[in-house]
Order: C-alpha cells, then sequence, then structure tokens
C-alpha cells in the first residue's frame, strides 16, 4: 500500500474514533494496529497528521490515538527510520506538555510514546525532553514521568544523562511546594537510583564501563538531605509513601561515611511509618534496600539498632492479614527480605529473638515466627548450616501445637528443612512422623474456630502435608537415606491408615531410586532395624487394605503398586509371576470406579492372586510365617469390619495352603479362642476362614471345631450361671451362631467328593449340638431369631453342598424328615401379620434342597410342608412392613419365590393326590387362587 493509500485509509478509521459507542471506538483503535503491523511508518505519521490537523479533538479520543500508536511503536521500534522517530517524538512531547493542568490518562499516553521511541533513539527523545527541563524553572510534571520511565525502560541509554540530570534537578527540589509535584520529583529520584543501580550492577554490558557510584554521590545525598528532612516530615501520607520509596535504592547510592552518618535517624523514622500507614509495602521495601545497603558498607549501627529492628519486623509478620491481595503478599515478602538480611549479618541475635517466641502459645506470634523461620531456613541457608541443631530442637513445643494454622506452618519450616539437610541430623526423623502424622489426619475433620473467628478445615493442613511428603521424597536427592527404609515402619500402625497412599506412593519413588542405584541398595536390612516391618507384614497390611481400593484418595493402586516394586524384598520368586499379575489387578481398578466396582469380584480377584503367590512361593515355612502374622494382624482391623472380613478369608487362603498340620491347627484353634463372636461381620469372616481352609484341610478344620466345642472355653461360656443372665446369654447365641456358620461355610466349600461322609457324622451332629442347649439335662428352647438364622443358613448350604455331589442321587439322608420338621417348627412360629427376618424363606429354601435328597417324604410330611409353608406366606399383608415400619416388599418376593421354588421341587418329586389338594385349599383359603 502507498503512503497516500494509508494515510486515507487511517483517516477514514480515525473519523470514526468519536462514535459514541465504546465498541466502536476500541474497534478503531484494534484496527489502526492491525494497519500499523504491516505499515508501522506510514500508519505513524497518518495519526500524527490527523491530531496535527484536528487540533480541538477531545482529550479521550487523542489518548486513544496515542495509546494505538505505543502498540504500533513497541512492536516495530526496529523497523522505525530516524524521520518518523523524530515526528512521533515531536508529537508526543507536545501533546504532553500542551497543559499545565494534570491530564493523567492523556498525558501518561504521550509519555509512553515517548517511552516506547526512547528504547532506541534515546539521544533524539532526550534532546526533546530536557529541552523541557531547563534550570530554575519547574518542569511540567510529565516531563519528569517520562525522564523516570525512560530510566526503567532504558537504563544504559539514560544513565549517561543522569549526571546533569541530577544537578538540574537538586535546585528544583526546593522550588516545589506542591506535594503533588514532589510526590513526581520522588518518583523520579526513586527510579533514577534504581537504574543507577541497574547500570553498575552490570558494567560489563554496558556502554561506559568508566562509571562509578560516586559520580552520582553528591547530588543523591543532596537530594535525600531535603527528601529525608523536609518532606518525608508531611502529612500528606502519599507523599511520605513516595519519600521512602526513593530513600531505599538512594541509600544504596550514597557515600559510606554518609549513609552511617544517617542510619541512627533513618532507620527510626522508617519504622515509625509503620504506625502511620496501613499499607506498608513500600515502607518494607525501602527498609530492605537501607539494610542492605547498610551491610554492604559495614555499618556498625546495625547492632545498635538490630532489637529495634526484629521487633518492628516481627509484628509486621504477626499481625492479622485481613487479606491475601497481590500487595499485602507483597508486603510480607518484603518483610522477610529484610530478615534475610538481618539473619546473614547477624545470625545468632535473629535466633536468640526468634526461637523462644516459638514457645509461645499465642497462635499469631508462633505462626509468624515459624514463617520467618522458614524464610531464612531458605534465604540465609550458608549462616543457618552450623545452628540447625538449636533450631531442630526449638521446634519442640510447635509439634505440640494442635491449631492448624500452625500445623500448617510447622508442614512448611520441615520442607525448608528438609531442603537443607536438617532432616539428617539427630532428631530429623520426628520432623518425618509430623509430616506423616498429619497426613493421617481425617480429610473430613473440621478444625475448631480460631479467635478471629475463622474456620479452616483440618484437611487443608493434611493436603500441604501430603504434597509436602511427596515433594521432599521426589525432588530433594538428600532426603532418599533419611526416608528410606524409615518411611515403611509407618505402613502397619494402624494410626498412620490415613497416610497409606501418599506413603506408598512416596515410598514407590523412593524404591525405584534404590532400584537404579543397584540391588544391594534396594534390598531391606531388617535385621538392622527391629521397628521395619518384616515382609509378612508388608505382605498382610498392603493387600488388606487394597480390599477396600477408592479409599483414603485410591489406597488399593497405591498399596498394590508398592507391592509390586518391593518383591524383591519379600520373596526372590515373586518378581516375574507379580510382573504379569500386578498390572491386571491394576488395570481393573482404572477401569472402575468407587460406585461401578463388586467388592466381592474384587475381593475374589485379590484372593486369587494370594492363592497365585502362594503356590509361585511354595515354601512351607514362608507361608506359615505369613499366616502368623495375618492372625496377629486381626485386632488392627477390629473397627473395620470389611477389612477384617477379608483378612480372615486370607488367613484361610494362606493356611490351605500351608502343608504343616500342626500350624493349621494351632491358628485355627487361635482364631476360635481370640474371635469377637459379638460381631456379625466377625461372626462372617471366622466361617468364611474355615470354609477356605476346608478345602484343602477338612479333616483338620472339623477336628479343631469338635475340640473347641468340647473345650473349656466353650464349656464355660454356655455355663448355667451364665444363661441366666442377659448380656451372657447373647454373647453365648453369639458364638453359637458363628460356631455353625463355620460348618456351613465348611460344607460348601469342601471337596464334594468329601463332604457326604461328614455330614451325619460330623457337620450336623456338631452343628445341632451348638444349636441345642441343655440346663439340668432339660432342652431350652433358644430365642435368638439370629441362631435361628444361622442355623437355617448354614443347613442350606450344607443341604445344597450334598445336593451338588455327584453321589447324591444314591445317598440315603437318614436325618431328612427330622430337619424337615424342624424348618416347619421354624416357619409356624413366625408371625402371620409382619415380616421380620429372612428365617421362613431361608428355611423354605432349606427344605427345597431337602426335597431333592434320598428318601422321599412320606406323604403325611410332603402335606405338613405345603400347609405349613402355603399359610406362612399366604397370610401376609400383600405389601408387608416390618415392625419398625420399614417397607419388607423385597424380602415379601423373595419369600414367595422362595415358596415357589419348594413347591416345584415337591411336584417334580412326585406330590401326593393329598398334598394336591392341600394346596389348593389353602390358596382358596386366602383368596389369592388365580
Amino acid at each position: 500500500m502507498t503512503r497516500p493509500y494509508v494515510k486515507k485509509l487511517s483517516f477514514t478509521l480515525l473519523d470514526s474514533i468519536t462514535d459514541k459507542d465504546p465498541v466502536v471506538q476500541e474497534q478503531v483503535c484494534s484496527a489502526l494496529c492491525s494497519l500499523g503491523e504491516s505499515q508501522p511508518g506510514e500508519t505513524l505519521c497518518a495519526c500524527e497528521a490527523y491530531l496535527r490537523q484536528h487540533d480541538k479533538l477531545a482529550h479521550p479520543y487523542r489518548t486513544k490515538i496515542l495509546r494505538a500508536m505505543e502498540t504500533i511503536l513497541s512492536s516495530h521500534i526496529d523497523e522505525l527510520d530516524k524521520d518518523t522517530a523524530v515526528i512521533a517524538i515531536l508529537l508526543a512531547s507536545n501533546e504532553m506538555t500542551r497543559i499545565k493542568e494534570l491530564d493523567c490518562d492523556w498525558q501518561q499516553a504521550a509519555s509512553s510514546v515517548l517511552v516506547a521511541v526512547g528504547k532506541r533513539f534515546i539521544n533524539q527523545v532526550m534532546e526533546e525532553v530536557l529541552s523541557r527541563f531547563q534550570p530554575g524553572i519547574l518542569p511540567h510534571s510529565s516531563v519528569l514521568h517520562t525522564l523516570a520511565s525512560l530510566s526503567v525502560s532504558n537504563a544504559f541509554g539514560m544513565v549517561p544523562f543522569l549526571p546533569s540530570i541530577l544537578s538540574t534537578m537538586l535546585p528544583m527540589l526546593g522550588m516545589a511546594k506542591q506535594d503533588a509535584l514532589r510526590v513526581v520529583f520522588c518518583g523520579a529520584l526513586q527510579h533514577f537510583s534504581e537504574s543507577t543501580l541497574e547500570y553498575l550492577a552490570n558494567l560489563d554490558q554496558a556502554p561506559d564501563p568508566t562509571v562509578r557510584k560516586d559520580t552520582f554521590a553528591a547530588d543523591i545525598f543532596g537530594a535525600y538531605d531535603i527528601l529525608f528532612h523536609h518532606w518525608l516530615q508531611s502529612r500528606d501520607a502519599k507523599l511520605r509513601l513516595a519519600v521512602v520509596a526513593a530513600l531505599g535504592p538512594m541509600s544504596h547510592l550514597l557515600p559510606s561515611e554518609k549513609l552511617e552518618e544517617q542510619l541512627p535517624k533513618l532507620l527510626p523514622a522508617v519504622l515509625g511509618l509503620y504506625k502511620k500507614h496501613a499499607e506498608t509495602f513500600q515502607i518494607s521495601k525501602s527498609l530492605g534496600q537501607i539494610l542492605e545497603a547498610a551491610v554492604s558498607v559495614g555499618s556498625r549501627t546495625l547492632e545498635v539498632q538490630l532489637d529495634a529492628l526484629l521487633v518492628a519486623l516481627h509484628a509486621q509478620i504477626c499481625v492479622p492479614v485481613e487479606s491475601s491481595s497481590p500487595l499485602v503478599m507483597s508486603s510480607q515478602k518484603e518483610v522477610l527480605r529484610c530478615f534475610t538480611v538481618l539473619a546473614c549479618c547477624s545470625p545468632d541475635r535473629l535466633l536468640a529473638f526468634l526461637l523462644p517466641r516459638l514457645d509461645t502459645n499465642n497462635e499469631r506470634l508462633r505462626v509468624g515466627t515459624l514463617q520467618i523461620l522458614r524464610h531464612i531456613i531458605n534465604s540465609a541457608a550458608a549462616q543457618m548450616e552450623v545452628k540447625k541443631p538449636f533450631i531442630l530442637s526449638s521446634m519442640r513445643l510447635p509439634l505440640l501445637d494442635t491449631n492448624n494454622k500452625v500445623k500448617r506452618a510447622v508442614v512448611q519450616v520441615i520442607s525448608a528443612m528438609a531442603h537443607h539437610g536438617y532432616l539428617e541430623q539427630p532428631g530429623g526423623e520426628v520432623m518425618v512422623d509430623y509430616i506423616v502424622q498429619q497426613c493421617a489426619l481425617p480429610p473430613e475433620e473440621p478444625e475448631k474456630p480460631g479467635p478471629d473467628g475463622e474456620d479452616l478445615a483440618a484437611d487443608s493442613v493434611r493436603a500441604v502435608s501430603i504434597r509436602t511428603l511427596y515433594l521432599v521424597s521426589t525432588t530433594v536427592d538428600r532426603m532418599n537415606s533419611v526416608l528410606w527404609p524409615y518411611l515403611l515402619e509407618f505402613l502397619t500402625p494402624v494410626r498412620f491408615t490415613a497416610a497409606l497412599t501418599p506413603l506408598c506412593r512416596s515410598l514407590v519413588h523412593l524404591a525405584l531410586k534404590r532400584q537404579e542405584a543397584g540391588a544391594d541398595a534396594f534390598l531391606v536390612q531388617y535385621n538392622s532395624n527391629a521397628n521395619l516391618p518384616s515382609p509378612f507384614a508388608m505382605t498382610t497390611r498392603l493387600l488388606v487394605v487394597s480390599s477396600n481400593p477408592y479409599l483414603g484418595d485410591g489406597r488399593g493402586a497405591a498399596s498394590l503398586r508398592l507391592l509390586k516394586v518391593m518383591h524383591r524384598n519379600i520373596h526372590p520368586l515373586l518378581g516375574q509371576r507379580w510382573e504379569t499379575t500386578m498390572p491386571v489387578l491394576l488395570e481393573y481398578l482404572d477401569e472402575h470406579t468407587e460406585e461401578t466396582l463388586s467388592l466381592k469380584e474384587w475381593e475374589e480377584k485379590l484372593l486369587m492372586f494370594l492363592r497365585d503367590t502362594l503356590a509361585v512361593v511354595s515354601d512351607n515355612t514362608w507361608i506359615c510365617q505369613l499366616s502368623q502374622e495375618m492372625c496377629k494382624q486381626l485386632p488392627s482391623y477390629n473397627g473395620t469390619a470389611q477389612e477384617k472380613n477379608f483378612l480372615y478369608k486370607c488367613i484361610g487362603t494362606t493356611l490351605g495352603a500351608a502343608s504343616s498340620k500342626e500350624v493349621v491347627r494351632k491358628h485355627l484353634r487361635e482364631l476360635l479362642e481370640t474371635a469377637r463372636y459379638q460381631e456379625e461381620a466377625e461372626q462372617e469372616g471366622l466361617a468364611c476362614c474355615f470354609g477356605i481352609c476346608a478345602i484343602t484341610h477338612l479333616e483338620d478344620t472339623l477336628a479343631q471345631l469338635e475340640d473347641f466345642v468340647r473345650s473349656d472355653v466353650f464349656r464355660k461360656s454356655i455355663g448355667i450361671f451364665n444363661i441366666f443372665k442377659d448380656r451372657s446369654e447373647h454373647e453365648v447365641e453369639r458364638m453359637k451362631s458363628s460356631l455353625i456358620l463355620c460348618y456351613g461355610h465348611v460344607a460348601a466349600q469342601a471337596p464334594r467328593e468329601l463332604v457326604l461322609a461328614k455330614v451325619e457324622s460330623d457337620i450336623l451332629r456338631s452343628m445341632f449340638q451348638c444349636f441345642n442347649t441343655k440346663v439340668l439335662g432339660i432342652k431350652v428352647e433358644t430365642k435368638d431369631p439370629a441362631l435361628k438364622l444361622c442355623l437355617v443358613q448354614s443347613l442350606c448350604m450344607v443341604c445344597q453342598a450334598m445336593c451338588s455331589s455327584a453321589q447324591a442321587s444314591s445317598f440315603q439322608f437318614s436325618r431328612k424328615a427330622e430337619l424337615v420338621t424342624q424348618m416347619m417348627e421354624f416357619i409356624r412360629a413366625e408371625p402371620l401379620d409382619c415380616l421380620r427376618t429372612p428365617i421362613r424363606k431361608k428355611a423354605m429354601l432349606a427344605c427345597t434342597y431337602l426335597v431333592n435328597l434320598e428318601p422321599v417324604l412320606e406323604e403325611q410330611a410332603q402335606t405338613d410342608v405345603i400347609h405349613s409353608c402355603l399359610h406362612s406366606v399366604m397370610a401376609l399383608p400383600p405389601e408387608p412392613d416390618g415392625e419398625d415400619g420399614t417397607c419388607r416388599e423385597p424380602l415379601y418376593l423373595d419369600t414367595v419365590c422362595a415358596l415357589e421354588n419348594l413347591l416345584t421341587s415337591l411336584l417334580q418329586r412326585n406330590m401326593t393326590p393329598q398334598g394336591l389338594q392341600i394346596m389348593v385349599e389353602v390358596c382358596c383359603g386366602h383368596q389369592l387362587l388365580r
């Protein structure tokens, strides 16, 4: 595009800048910038011409055009020719100083154009700006703004001009009477000092490496004298903050002797501003700069001022923060930077001040002190190196604080310590313990409201601790020897259960690092540390907690991954096999969620994995040790029924793989003697254990059950004195229920070819021996429905096992009629107006299996079964409710289904005509015949 065309197009766009719609105005500016992308010089000249020709265009529109010019200049300054640059400079200078009154946006936009051009054409910009900065005449405030901004954006270009600028400016300071103009002068002095310090710090890259600090010393001190002794006393808060912001960088340029001379007055004056200003960022930033300057010249004044400094700075950290705005956070960082300076020059006095304050019970003071301690551990590592033992010992009381704000601060301090070698010192393990304890906090536990009314969740402490543990174990190499194998000690204690997932993840990472280091480094030396969990304890723990895999942020997968990576420490033969079997389990978990996973199927997969592991090891001594550890860990799961139930199944599986009959009997006996029979879930778990064990040890399992029934432990439990005590009676019934369930599961799991031979002689005899109680030779009928239900349920399992035997058709079951009669008694004892328990359903299911066994029921027995069962079900309301008012419809439907199955079995076994007649009569009597 030609220049005339670009100018015409630009003018067309610019004519629309005055549109009333702000959206249109923005679109015009955006279009100008886009045009400037392809034709920067022509677009800039067009904008300049438009502004010159439209002299009366309102300030807001002129501002928008200048902003567009700045955008073009910033992107294409390297493509700009000198003539165009001069045109832009003259325009911006004129726009910036057209009126004496301050119009911040318009004048700032013009100043920004000059700054953008000055990045490349600094001499041309300075020539124009300095023409408006004449000795003896107070300059336009925008000129000062521009000079300050130029020094920031182009320090190398500006610093050579500063000596003459400062000598011209110094007399002007006394002439400035308005606070607003004084604020501008302070801003300029601040930026001039900062750019000078940047220039001096990078002399190797500077255009004039001969520049020295003393070049500016006299003028800066002259300016300092006016700012400190006169302007700092102003009532105008904005001016005071501007003065202190300038004094910080200026202090670095003062002659050393002058700075030392001024410090006794300067430091107290700056500290005094904390009491006058709520916004303290500039004060803290400037104070840090002054302290750095004092340290750089070896000032002795700091020693005298140190106590006052520490008190004031400590108070700034401990003051309650009303918000987490960036400015507030920046102010805190500047205060901490002051502590870094003091830590480097006076570490002993700093720690003597800080550490005793950790013993206070005041939350704010303790949290603030911990924040400072964390900061100086990180920022003054060299000075703190020899102080590590003192710092570690000072953490004793904070570690005991239960306040969550303090806890978070302690965790952050420990994180800093880990990065700097503190935890390798004696006592460092206490800090690791603390982190793990916080990881084990219950996620849902809320914190008690603090004194300021804030209510924080304990989960935030736990979350910080989990992140810290993982960060330290994965990124801090020096912590490897501290955490490995020490973290293994936390796997088995129950109090650390909630920390298992982060522990396992950290341990997996540490173990993989050890593997990379070599085989010897990876193998755990159990003999050297008695606190480490044995391979059997670790295997048991990780397998059991995996049974509820999505609990605790996915501890199932984390535990299995740790188990997999620890295979060499568990048994040398497992590595290759687990490389195949473990990924299948992990993939299964990935495919499911807590909602879609069937716990029953998952437990069976884990038990298959355990059986496969035991088969690979095939070492009776190892298997017996594993079973012993499993039994030892049972009490650990008293509060988690599902996991304890699964552990019982694991014990049964492991005992089933053991070849030592003595060990099997010993453990089975111990399980019977120590089981918590009053807990229903434990009854089921114990029974499953005996059933699984009976798959390979039927004789031993039955023998141990019978020995226990005959033992003093059992006999004393059912003695006459206990029968008449309600509580003892309940406990006795629970024990009986458990033993009956054990027999049922043994029958259900035992090899089918062996079941029939044991049913009448061992299993049923012992079941009814437990069920029937005799007191002084008199049979006492149980009143406990749970005991009845266990008997019926176990009888179902026994009969089902008999029916599924290959010899069932030729087996004559002599107790068939007796058992059917017993089931009828249970059914008739059930109330007809409500459905309390599943007893009648289970009893009919047992009869269904019994009907299919030989010999065939006599006619009268069939009649009794049909009448009793039909009457028991048909008399129930169509939508029966339980005694507590809960809906029992599912149980009702299941009971009807059980009745249907029983009648079907009777028909298939040639139901007698009398039986059919009874069935019709009962149905008609209840008006339910279809």
